[in-house]
């Protein structure tokens, strides 16, 4: 790998769509400081890409994520 490239840590997170731009910003803030710190490397050569997923793309157990948010709670309630 060449020099350039090595030092351009390349961080991507996916996550439920949903949350507001404060808290993205923060994640993007936060997640910098996490790769500059362990990596040693500047913060302008960090690069943080979010994916939001849409509820009814992402599922869990084979199920719909809502359908097995349901389930939990449901299980939860009988315990």
């Amino acid at each position: 790998m060449a020099g350039k490239e090595k030092d351009m840590p390349i961080v991507r997170i996916t996550m439920l769509s949903g949350r507001d731009n404060d808290t993205k910003r923060l994640l993007l803030r936060n997640v910098t400081a996490a790769v500059t710190t362990t990596l040693k490397v500047a913060p302008d050569s960090v690069r943080v890409i979010l994916d939001e997923v849409p509820e009814e793309h992402y599922g869990v157990a084979g199920l719909p994520i809502r359908e097995h948010r349901s389930r939990q709670a449901q299980g939860a309630k009988r315990s």
